[in-house]
Formats: structure tokens, sequence, C-alpha cells
């Protein structure tokens, strides 16, 4: 049997629908913008509730960052209609994320052990401070560095 000839016009109309459905999914999976933002505030009242040292806020701030991050993740699990496989995103993409996370936590523990050594009062929520707003910055950027990896990678990746 042979198989039926598609004419050039049909075959790049198709391509340009697998690529834009491809885009969509890509673009509509991602984390939104207000996930970084908030994380950071919950990341804040939790080390300020710690640093306290009263143990009824550090119960509440627990409480209230346990409780703040789930509800978070619930939201954005229950908005995404699919799944982005791992091989989107590459070594890049997996490097990006480490680089990320490895700079906010270079930030916040270096500040917070040279304000701590320096006698500032309460140094950890003071460090938290560019870590929240490097959250809600960097956390954008990132997503959208991401995006751009996912794009730049071949429709058929390895299976």
């Amino acid at each position: 049997m042979d198989a039926p000839r598609i004419s050039p016009i049909d075959a790049e109309l198709a391509l340009a629908e697998v690529r834009a459905r491809r885009e969509q999914v890509i673009v509509a999976n991602l984390v939104p913008g207000w996930f970084w933002p908030s994380v950071g505030a919950l990341m804040l009242l939790f080390v300020a509730a710690v640093e306290s040292g009263r143990p009824w806020l550090v119960a509440t701030g627990t409480v209230l960052y346990v409780s703040g991050l789930a509800a978070l993740i619930l939201a954005i699990v229950r908005r995404s209609r699919v799944q982005v496989r791992n091989d989107l995103l590459g070594v890049r993409g997996g490097l990006a994320i480490a680089a990320f996370a490895l700079a906010l936590v270079a930030v916040g523990l270096g500040l917070g052990f040279t304000l701590d050594a320096l006698g500032v009062p309460a140094p950890g929520t003071i460090a938290c401070v560019p870590v929240a707003v490097g959250m809600a910055v960097g956390g954008p950027a990132l997503m959208a560095h991401l995006r751009r990896v996912m794009l730049s990678r071949p429709p058929a990746g390895p299976r």
C-alpha cells in the first residue's frame, strides 16, 4: 500500500500547527508571575516568626507558611491542564533553575551571617528581604528564560 501524497503546502501548514500547539503548551504551563512574590512573602513571614523566638509566633508562622505554600501549589496544579516533559527543559534549563536557587541561598546566607557577625538584630529576617525580592523579580525572569530554552529545543526530543 502506498503512503498518501501530502502536498508541500499541507505539510508546512501541519508543521506550523504543531509548533503553535507546542508553544501554547509551554507558555500555558509555566509558573504564573504572582507565585514568586507570594512565596517570597511567605518565606519572610516564616523567617521573622522563627527568629522571634516566641513559641506561639513560631507555631503560627509555621502553620501560615505551610498552609499558604500548599494553597499556592494547589492553585498552580489546578490551573495546569498539561504537564511539560522534563526533556523539554534539558540540561540548560536544569542548570538555570539550580543557579537561581543557589544564588538566592548564597545571598541569604552570606548576608545573614554577615549581619549576625556585626550584631545586627534579626539578621535572618533582614537577610530574607533581598531573597524575597530576588524571588519576586527573578522568578518571572527565570520563567521567561525557561520558556526560551524549551522553545529552542527540537520538537521531537529523545524518547
